[in-house]
Protein backbone atom coordinates (compact mmCIF):
# COMPACT_ATOMS: atom_id res chain seq x y z
CA UNK A 1 0.00 0.00 0.00
CA UNK A 2 1.38 3.55 -1.05
CA UNK A 3 0.63 6.17 1.39
CA UNK A 4 1.25 9.79 0.07
CA UNK A 5 1.70 12.38 2.65
CA UNK A 6 3.46 15.80 1.96
CA UNK A 7 6.49 17.28 3.63
CA UNK A 8 5.63 20.44 5.37
CA UNK A 9 8.01 23.39 6.47
CA UNK A 10 7.32 26.02 9.08
CA UNK A 11 9.06 29.24 8.60
CA UNK A 12 9.91 32.63 9.12
CA UNK A 13 10.57 35.79 6.38
CA UNK A 14 10.78 39.67 7.16
CA UNK A 15 8.62 41.64 4.98
CA UNK A 16 9.53 45.37 6.16
CA UNK A 17 9.88 44.64 9.40
CA UNK A 18 6.84 42.13 10.10
CA UNK A 19 8.29 38.70 10.85
CA UNK A 20 5.59 36.72 8.25
CA UNK A 21 5.46 33.04 9.88
CA UNK A 22 4.49 30.31 6.92
CA UNK A 23 3.43 26.96 6.17
CA UNK A 24 5.05 25.33 2.59
CA UNK A 25 4.88 22.17 1.28
CA UNK A 26 7.61 20.57 -0.49
CA UNK A 27 6.36 18.48 -3.57
CA UNK A 28 8.06 15.77 -5.58
CA UNK A 29 8.77 17.70 -8.33
CA UNK A 30 10.18 21.17 -8.95
CA UNK A 31 8.10 22.81 -11.43
CA UNK A 32 4.41 21.85 -9.33
CA UNK A 33 2.09 24.01 -9.80
CA UNK A 34 1.58 27.04 -6.89
CA UNK A 35 -1.44 27.34 -4.46
CA UNK A 36 -1.07 30.38 -2.06
CA UNK A 37 -3.34 29.81 0.83
CA UNK A 38 -5.04 33.48 2.16
CA UNK A 39 -6.66 31.82 5.56
CA UNK A 40 -9.59 34.39 7.02
CA UNK A 41 -11.01 35.31 10.17
CA UNK A 42 -10.39 34.65 13.18
CA UNK A 43 -8.41 31.48 12.09
CA UNK A 44 -4.47 31.20 10.32
CA UNK A 45 -2.34 29.27 8.31
CA UNK A 46 -3.32 26.20 10.14
CA UNK A 47 -6.81 26.00 9.03
CA UNK A 48 -5.21 24.61 5.57
CA UNK A 49 -2.98 21.89 7.55
CA UNK A 50 -5.05 18.83 6.33
CA UNK A 51 -5.09 20.35 2.76
CA UNK A 52 -1.31 20.54 2.90
CA UNK A 53 -0.73 16.96 3.63
CA UNK A 54 -3.39 15.61 1.64
CA UNK A 55 -2.44 17.59 -2.12
CA UNK A 56 1.25 19.02 -0.94
CA UNK A 57 2.90 16.36 -2.38
CA UNK A 58 1.94 16.99 -5.69
CA UNK A 59 1.56 20.79 -5.44
CA UNK A 60 3.44 23.60 -3.54
CA UNK A 61 1.11 24.77 -1.29
CA UNK A 62 1.92 28.10 0.87
CA UNK A 63 0.31 29.39 3.33
CA UNK A 64 1.02 32.21 5.64
CA UNK A 65 -0.55 33.90 8.63
CA UNK A 66 -1.57 37.54 8.28
CA UNK A 67 -0.51 40.26 10.39
CA UNK A 68 -2.64 40.47 13.81
CA UNK A 69 -3.26 36.39 13.42
CA UNK A 70 -1.21 33.30 14.24
CA UNK A 71 2.43 33.32 15.13
CA UNK A 72 2.98 36.33 12.64
CA UNK A 73 4.93 39.29 14.56
CA UNK A 74 4.78 42.55 13.75
CA UNK A 75 6.60 45.74 15.19
CA UNK A 76 4.90 48.55 17.04
CA UNK A 77 2.93 50.72 15.52
CA UNK A 78 1.77 48.62 12.92
CA UNK A 79 -1.72 49.58 11.33
CA UNK A 80 -4.22 46.91 10.68
CA UNK A 81 -6.13 47.86 7.61
CA UNK A 82 -6.60 45.57 5.07
CA UNK A 83 -4.37 47.72 2.48
CA UNK A 84 -1.48 47.54 5.14
CA UNK A 85 -1.95 43.35 4.75
CA UNK A 86 -1.94 43.19 1.38
CA UNK A 87 0.86 45.16 1.26
CA UNK A 88 2.34 42.49 3.70
CA UNK A 89 1.07 40.23 1.30
CA UNK A 90 2.41 41.25 -1.97
CA UNK A 91 5.81 41.96 -0.24
CA UNK A 92 5.95 38.00 0.58
CA UNK A 93 4.69 36.51 -2.72
CA UNK A 94 7.88 39.21 -3.74
CA UNK A 95 10.40 37.69 -1.25
CA UNK A 96 9.26 33.83 -1.93
CA UNK A 97 10.06 34.67 -5.73
CA UNK A 98 6.10 33.12 -6.71
CA UNK A 99 5.65 34.81 -10.50
CA UNK A 100 2.78 32.87 -10.78
CA UNK A 101 0.11 31.40 -8.73
CA UNK A 102 -3.44 29.61 -8.04
CA UNK A 103 -4.78 32.23 -5.32
CA UNK A 104 -7.14 30.58 -2.53
CA UNK A 105 -9.14 32.71 -1.03
CA UNK A 106 -11.08 32.18 2.15
CA UNK A 107 -13.21 34.49 4.29
CA UNK A 108 -10.71 38.03 4.85
CA UNK A 109 -8.46 36.22 2.60
CA UNK A 110 -10.67 37.58 -0.53
CA UNK A 111 -9.87 41.13 0.05
CA UNK A 112 -6.47 40.92 0.65
CA UNK A 113 -6.23 38.48 -2.64
CA UNK A 114 -8.30 40.97 -4.55
CA UNK A 115 -6.49 43.92 -3.33
CA UNK A 116 -3.14 41.62 -4.90
CA UNK A 117 -4.72 40.46 -7.76
CA UNK A 118 -5.23 44.35 -8.74
CA UNK A 119 -1.33 45.34 -7.85
CA UNK A 120 -0.30 42.01 -9.56
CA UNK A 121 -2.64 40.44 -12.22
CA UNK A 122 0.04 38.67 -14.27
CA UNK A 123 1.31 36.86 -11.72
CA UNK A 124 -2.70 35.13 -10.88
CA UNK A 125 -3.18 32.08 -12.63
CA UNK A 126 -6.11 31.16 -11.36
CA UNK A 127 -8.62 32.13 -9.00
CA UNK A 128 -10.35 29.37 -5.98
CA UNK A 129 -13.31 31.03 -3.51
CA UNK A 130 -14.01 29.32 -0.74
CA UNK A 131 -16.66 31.24 1.19
CA UNK A 132 -14.64 34.39 0.32
CA UNK A 133 -16.98 37.18 -0.53
CA UNK A 134 -17.17 39.99 -3.30
CA UNK A 135 -20.52 40.77 -3.88
CA UNK A 136 -23.28 42.55 -1.80
CA UNK A 137 -25.63 39.54 -2.39
CA UNK A 138 -23.25 37.22 0.03
CA UNK A 139 -23.74 39.71 2.55
CA UNK A 140 -26.12 38.40 5.71
CA UNK A 141 -28.38 40.67 7.41
CA UNK A 142 -25.69 40.02 10.63
CA UNK A 143 -23.16 40.51 8.13
CA UNK A 144 -24.16 43.42 5.86
CA UNK A 145 -25.00 45.50 9.38
CA UNK A 146 -21.93 44.27 11.29
CA UNK A 147 -19.09 44.51 8.71
CA UNK A 148 -20.18 48.04 8.28
CA UNK A 149 -19.42 49.36 11.63
CA UNK A 150 -17.20 52.54 12.73
CA UNK A 151 -15.53 53.13 15.66
CA UNK A 152 -18.27 55.29 16.66
CA UNK A 153 -21.76 53.63 15.99
CA UNK A 154 -23.29 53.42 19.01
CA UNK A 155 -22.72 49.85 20.87
CA UNK A 156 -20.19 48.72 17.97
CA UNK A 157 -17.20 47.90 19.83
CA UNK A 158 -19.56 45.80 22.23
CA UNK A 159 -20.71 43.64 19.47
CA UNK A 160 -17.29 42.92 17.36
CA UNK A 161 -15.91 42.03 20.96
CA UNK A 162 -18.53 39.28 21.34
CA UNK A 163 -16.85 38.05 17.84
CA UNK A 164 -13.87 36.87 19.87
CA UNK A 165 -14.93 35.29 22.74
CA UNK A 166 -14.35 31.63 22.66
CA UNK A 167 -18.47 30.79 22.11
CA UNK A 168 -18.08 33.80 19.15
CA UNK A 169 -15.36 31.70 17.63
CA UNK A 170 -16.54 28.33 18.42
CA UNK A 171 -19.83 29.52 16.93
CA UNK A 172 -18.15 30.40 13.86
CA UNK A 173 -17.37 26.65 13.08
CA UNK A 174 -19.80 25.13 14.26
CA UNK A 175 -22.96 27.52 12.65
CA UNK A 176 -24.58 25.20 9.59
CA UNK A 177 -22.35 22.16 10.08
CA UNK A 178 -24.84 19.34 9.76
CA UNK A 179 -22.66 17.06 12.01
CA UNK A 180 -20.57 18.77 14.13
CA UNK A 181 -18.47 16.01 15.63
CA UNK A 182 -16.68 16.55 11.95
CA UNK A 183 -15.44 19.92 13.44
CA UNK A 184 -11.97 19.35 15.18
CA UNK A 185 -12.06 21.73 18.10
CA UNK A 186 -8.49 22.16 17.93
CA UNK A 187 -9.10 24.60 15.13
CA UNK A 188 -11.03 27.41 17.36
CA UNK A 189 -9.18 26.45 20.92
CA UNK A 190 -6.00 27.55 18.80
CA UNK A 191 -7.83 30.34 17.08
CA UNK A 192 -8.41 32.26 20.69
CA UNK A 193 -5.26 31.17 21.80
CA UNK A 194 -4.10 33.46 19.23
CA UNK A 195 -7.00 36.39 19.45
CA UNK A 196 -5.60 36.62 23.36
CA UNK A 197 -2.23 37.53 22.66
CA UNK A 198 -1.31 40.92 24.06
CA UNK A 199 -2.50 43.78 21.33
CA UNK A 200 -4.80 40.88 19.35
CA UNK A 201 -7.89 41.96 20.54
CA UNK A 202 -7.32 45.92 19.19
CA UNK A 203 -5.47 44.79 15.83
CA UNK A 204 -8.84 42.95 15.33
CA UNK A 205 -10.85 45.50 16.55
CA UNK A 206 -9.00 47.92 13.95
CA UNK A 207 -9.75 45.30 11.44
CA UNK A 208 -13.34 44.84 11.82
CA UNK A 209 -13.94 48.21 11.62
CA UNK A 210 -11.89 48.61 8.41
CA UNK A 211 -13.85 46.03 6.65
CA UNK A 212 -16.58 48.83 5.41
CA UNK A 213 -13.26 49.29 2.62
CA UNK A 214 -13.88 45.84 1.41
CA UNK A 215 -17.31 46.30 0.65
CA UNK A 216 -16.93 49.43 -0.68
CA UNK A 217 -14.27 47.86 -3.44
CA UNK A 218 -16.69 45.15 -4.56
CA UNK A 219 -17.37 47.24 -7.46
CA UNK A 220 -14.31 47.68 -8.79
CA UNK A 221 -12.75 43.58 -8.07
CA UNK A 222 -15.87 42.30 -9.76
CA UNK A 223 -14.76 44.39 -12.37
CA UNK A 224 -11.44 42.93 -12.34
CA UNK A 225 -13.03 39.51 -12.59
CA UNK A 226 -14.87 40.57 -15.55
CA UNK A 227 -11.93 42.20 -17.01
CA UNK A 228 -9.03 39.34 -16.02
CA UNK A 229 -11.99 36.44 -16.45
CA UNK A 230 -8.95 34.10 -14.51
CA UNK A 231 -9.82 30.71 -13.80
CA UNK A 232 -12.27 30.06 -10.93
CA UNK A 233 -13.23 27.32 -8.81
CA UNK A 234 -16.33 28.28 -6.06
CA UNK A 235 -16.32 25.94 -3.36
CA UNK A 236 -19.13 27.32 -0.91
CA UNK A 237 -20.08 26.17 2.65
CA UNK A 238 -24.23 27.18 1.92
CA UNK A 239 -25.31 27.42 5.24
CA UNK A 240 -22.34 30.16 6.33
CA UNK A 241 -23.94 33.06 8.60
CA UNK A 242 -21.54 35.49 7.58
CA UNK A 243 -21.32 34.82 3.53
CA UNK A 244 -24.63 33.32 2.13
CA UNK A 245 -24.68 31.05 -0.99
CA UNK A 246 -26.08 34.33 -3.24
CA UNK A 247 -22.87 35.88 -2.78
CA UNK A 248 -20.93 32.24 -4.05
CA UNK A 249 -23.81 32.32 -7.08
CA UNK A 250 -22.75 36.11 -8.13
CA UNK A 251 -19.91 35.44 -9.18
CA UNK A 252 -21.07 33.84 -12.00
CA UNK A 253 -22.34 36.79 -13.27
CA UNK A 254 -18.81 38.09 -13.71
CA UNK A 255 -17.68 34.63 -14.78
CA UNK A 256 -19.87 32.52 -16.37
CA UNK A 257 -17.22 30.02 -17.07
CA UNK A 258 -16.43 29.54 -13.24
CA UNK A 259 -17.28 26.09 -11.40
CA UNK A 260 -19.36 26.21 -8.85
CA UNK A 261 -19.67 23.34 -6.18
CA UNK A 262 -22.06 23.80 -2.78
CA UNK A 263 -21.89 21.70 0.14
CA UNK A 264 -24.17 21.58 3.23
CA UNK A 265 -22.36 23.19 5.80
CA UNK A 266 -20.88 26.47 7.27
CA UNK A 267 -18.06 28.62 7.26
CA UNK A 268 -15.60 26.34 7.59
CA UNK A 269 -16.02 24.16 4.05
CA UNK A 270 -12.75 22.56 4.53
CA UNK A 271 -13.08 20.83 8.18
CA UNK A 272 -16.10 19.02 6.91
CA UNK A 273 -15.93 18.44 3.41
CA UNK A 274 -12.01 18.15 2.96
CA UNK A 275 -12.67 14.91 1.04
CA UNK A 276 -14.91 16.15 -1.64
CA UNK A 277 -13.18 19.64 -1.38
CA UNK A 278 -9.61 18.50 -2.19
CA UNK A 279 -9.79 16.48 -5.41
CA UNK A 280 -11.73 19.50 -6.82
CA UNK A 281 -8.93 21.63 -6.06
CA UNK A 282 -6.04 18.94 -7.27
CA UNK A 283 -8.21 18.45 -11.00
CA UNK A 284 -8.65 22.85 -11.17
CA UNK A 285 -4.43 22.88 -10.74
CA UNK A 286 -4.00 19.90 -13.02
CA UNK A 287 -6.51 22.10 -15.82
CA UNK A 288 -5.74 25.27 -14.81
CA UNK A 289 -1.62 25.17 -14.85
CA UNK A 290 -0.35 25.85 -17.84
Amino acid sequence: MTVSVARVVHRHVDIDGVRVFYRESLPDRDDAPVLLLLHGFPSGSHQFRRLLDVLGSRYRLIAPDHPGFGRTEVPDGFTYRFDRLADVTEGFVQRLGLDRFVMYVFDYGAPIGFRLAERRPERIAGLITQNGNGYEDGLSEVAGETLRFRPRTPGAEERLLDLLTLAGTRSQYETGVADPALIAPDGWTLDQHFLELPGRRNAQLDLLFDYHTNIDSYGRWQAWLRRHTSPTLIAWGRNDPFFTEPGARAYLRDLPDAELHLFDTGHFALDTHLPEIAPLIADFLDRTWR
